[in-house]
């Protein structure tokens, strides 16, 4: 198998050197290409990058001068679309090992419009779930026991089991990620783009497959979220950095979905219908328009004077590449027109009221026809019920 590995990395050269060395050692008799994109690292990255091209001919690198970084959301996109050379591709971390046999393992079940993640063996710096196994072989490449992890992998029953999970590591065929379009790069610099383009892949088709065959040992968020060279306090807080973003990331995925991001216990992506809703509240806030405006379509408030609207496209613009100017109007110009609207008066609403909202593509999905209706404190209107996430496809 030909396959290109694509590796964003920003300030963590000790795990790109570590996850290097692995995947030379363990690759077996697969022709691998290492593709790396340097973010603007002031770590000695781009300088192992020169060094390491010159000895390894399946060794390619960008590099993001700076000082901003762009994030994998973007990079990730470059390196498949201009630097990767081989049919089949593979989203990978610098916080990774390949156990030996993993390629084999994908090998055995890639082909075109499949997707095939290979599980992830982590230390407990996070919750245990059915889709990874938690064994702690350290959580610093200086630490790490290989020996303790070979010895594990080879006293594992052969397993050949696959779930239908999505995550990274995972590959693909190129020409599947580009016929939808790649990344969104709404996402930028990172968080919740993964979540997006797997929700995209589902609608279009493509089949997930967790091998259980094939493992790679993960230490988990050193990319940027947990990655002391890089702005976090230690591997076990969350870098302010990363929290900002992800609340960035996870407004506009709401934005984008109508709904939170969605699973299976086994991580395959659940996607509720897409449909046209209105919210028109009466007596609206700061703090209301905040809350609700990321779980419409277009929001009626009223604000004559245009007071509330301007502060708040102040300050919530620049954390979206949506127009929010088209999506808040104001009484008594304005009306809805939107297919399903929802009446909100700030007096009346409540914490369930807006439990009831979040769960409402689900609600309209199970048991929405045209009407008018009271949902707790809120009243709804149904025009119509089309759905719209397949127009989210394709970028």
């Amino acid at each position: 198998m030909k396959i290109s590995f694509i590796q964003p990395s920003r300030n963590n050269l000790k795990y790109l050197k570590w996850s290097y060395e692995a995947i030379r050692k363990n690759q077996g008799d697969h022709e691998v290409e290492i593709c790396v994109a340097d973010d603007a690292s002031t770590d000695g990255t781009w300088a192992w990058c020169v060094e390491t091209e010159k000895k390894d001919p399946n060794f390619k690198w960008i590099r993001n001068e700076g000082p901003e970084r762009l994030g994998h959301t973007v990079l990730y996109d470059r390196l498949i679309n201009d630097v990767a050379t081989k049919d089949i591709a593979m989203i990978y971390h610098a916080d990774m090992y390949l156990c030996p046999g993993a390629l084999d393992a994908i090998e055995q079940k890639i082909k075109p419009r499949t997707i095939v993640s290979l599980t992830r063996i982590e230390p407990p710096l996070h919750p245990d779930g059915p889709e990874k196994i938690l064994r702690d072989f350290g959580v610093e490449p200086e630490e790490f026991k290989e020996e303790a992890l070979l010895a594990f992998i080879n006293s594992r029953e052969p397993n050949d089991d696959v779930t239908e999970g999505v995550f990274a590591p995972w590959a693909f065929y190129r020409e599947d990620f580009q016929k939808i379009g790649g990344h969104d790069p709404l996402y930028a610099p990172q968080s919740k783009e993964d979540s997006d383009i797997f929700n995209r892949f589902l609608l279009d088709g493509i089949t997930f497959v967790q091998t259980w065959h094939g493992c790679v040992y993960h230490m988990t968020c050193r990319g940027s979220r947990r990655n002391t060279a890089d702005k976090a306090k230690n591997i076990y807080e969350d870098s302010p950095e990363w929290l900002a973003q992800n609340q960035r990331s996870s407004r506009n995925f709401i934005r984008k979905w109508g709904h939170f991001v969605k699973h299976d216990a086994l991580m395959k992506p659940i996607i509720y219908p897409k449909y046209d809703i209105g919210i028109k509240v009466t007596g609206c806030n700061s703090e209301l328009l905040e809350l609700l405006e990321p779980w419409c379509s277009t929001i009626l408030i009223d604000d004559e004077m245009q007071v509330l609207t301007s502060h708040y496209l102040d300050k919530e613009q620049p954390n979206t590449k949506m127009d929010l100017s088209k999506k808040i109007k104001t009484t008594p110009l304005d009306k809805l027109e939107n297919e399903v609207i929802i009446g909100i008066d700030r007096d009346t609403f409540k914490e369930g009221d807006f439990q009831i909202l979040q769960q409402l593509p689900l609600i309209l999905q199970m048991n929405g026809s045209p009407g008018k209706f009271m949902l707790g404190t809120m009243t709804l209107k149904i025009k119509a019920l089309t759905e719209y996430q397949n127009t989210l496809i394709n970028l």
